[in-house]
């Protein structure tokens, strides 16, 4: 498997890159989270965990990280093997790979995930990991979304060695509305804390627990975006005029 090979300065030059990227592409990003994420327990590490239905995913991550926790996480994030050897560059940014061909591979990303969950860092930061249990990218509106069981995997070793973890769903949709350019909106859910030791619940479960979370919150963000209710919605980033905007200002004249 490929690890983490983190380095800062490559983080802060990506962190200017993905907001020129973002800008060029999308007319805004819009993010909703509910008022018990932005209270959640720093102290235990956290999961976000999501639908994969674009090649944009993970890019935003570090955007999230910045601008809604305050560089107050340690960014981690799971790309498939095939994908990373072909980028690893993206190791640079917390990325690692995992190989779900491959069992003996995927159980030693499994067990590397929930060494950086358990592990306390120097620098006081909330460990953080951001993953897509779909493994590849499905249309948004798909169903079932078939999601690897992988991340109830990561939940239950780091729970050998924490005391709590929390898990959030994470779901994502691009659509064209009332510009040339498409609008990308980020819903964030209520965080799940899973403590050590309460209950017994399996793998098969929790995926399909996480998966239903994920089905729900999916249909809610796309019931808004129809219905043109997006009052929970602040815009994170503003992207560059489109050409009918400039036209509509005066500057195409």
């Amino acid at each position: 498997m490929l690890r983490v090979r983190r380095s800062w300065l490559t983080t802060r030059w990506f962190a200017w890159y993905s907001r020129r990227l973002f800008r060029r592409h999308f007319t805004t990003l819009r993010v909703a989270m509910s008022p018990e994420l932005r209270a959640m327990d720093r102290r235990y590490p956290v999961i976000f965990y999501g639908n994969h239905a674009y090649w944009w995913d993970g890019f935003w991550s570090q955007l999230c990280t910045e601008e809604l926790f305050h560089n107050s996480q340690n960014l981690h994030i799971i790309i498939g093997e095939p994908e990373l050897r072909k980028h690893r560059f993206f190791t640079r940014l917390g990325a690692f790979s995992i190989d779900r061909q491959n069992p003996r591979s995927a159980v030693e990303s499994v067990n590397y995930a929930a060494d950086i969950l358990s592990h306390t860092p120097h620098n006081g930061r909330q460990q953080a990991l951001w993953l897509f249990p779909q493994g590849r990218i499905e249309h948004v509106d798909r169903r079932p979304l078939g999601f690897y069981q992988g991340t109830a995997a990561i939940i239950e070793r780091t729970l050998r060695k924490k005391e709590a973890l929390s898990a959030v769903s994470v779901v994502s949709r691009i659509e064209y509305l009332e510009e040339q350019k498409p609008e990308l909106l980020l819903s964030f859910g209520k965080p799940e804390l899973h403590r050590s030791g309460e209950g017994s619940i399996s793998k098969k479960e929790l995926t399909q627990a996480m998966e239903s979370t994920t089905a729900q919150h999916l249909d809610r963000l796309r019931d808004e975006v129809m219905e043109r209710n997006l009052h929970r919605y602040q815009i994170l980033l503003e992207g560059t005029p489109s050409i009918n905007r400039r036209m509509e200002s005066g500057g195409g004249k």
